[in-house]
């Protein structure tokens, strides 16, 4: 059985959850959330905490049970505290800057990339060269996230590109000069 999937999650003060079947739903001062769960695991809600249990032994229920308490888990941090990534931009006259809501990246190619933010998505830019996508839903925080790295992926040689903040990237030595 799960070690994750049974730990009770704890609910914090202003935020509820509300449980339909295997629809959650949870409030909080940041927005909502709601996610269907699968068939296999049953959600019960006990006081101020929410326990997540398996139906059967089967072995989809079990891959699914630790699954399912993280998912929830994280749907209760990011209404009451958020989630946030940060992104390096390293490089020689790459930068990056907020226009409305679009994000806009000037990283070596001919045009500027823009990046439309998903719905509850927000992107703030610290001096040019510093990243950070905000919101609620940590999934789609880091699938954001990975797409504006995959503008420019940090590369081997010079370490130039766009990488998280704390990531560390192998460096490769170069040609070796001529003797």
């Amino acid at each position: 059985m799960s070690r994750i999937g049974k730990r009770p999650i704890s609910i914090p003060d202003k935020v509820t959850v509300a449980i339909d079947g295997q629809s959650v739903t949870v409030k909080g001062p940041k927005g909502n959330l709601s996610r269907t769960l699968p068939a296999e695991v049953e959600i019960s809600h006990e006081g101020e905490t929410v326990l997540v249990k398996q139906r059967d032994e089967s072995r989809a229920a079990r891959q699914r049970h630790g699954l399912s308490r993280t998912l929830i888990a994280n749907m209760v941090e990011g209404v009451s505290q958020g989630f946030q990534r940060r992104l390096e931009i390293i490089g020689v006259g790459y930068r990056a800057q907020v226009q409305g809501q679009n994000l806009t990246l000037n990283m070596g190619y001919s045009h500027p990339v823009q990046i439309e933010p998903p719905d509850g998505i927000q992107f703030a830019v610290e001096g040019n060269t510093n990243v950070l996508v905000s919101g609620i839903d940590k999934e789609i925080v880091g699938n954001t996230a990975a797409r504006i790295r995959a503008v420019r992926p940090p590369e081997p040689y010079k370490g130039k590109g766009i990488r998280y903040a704390g990531e560390v990237v192998k460096r490769k030595a170069g040609k070796a000069g001529k003797k």
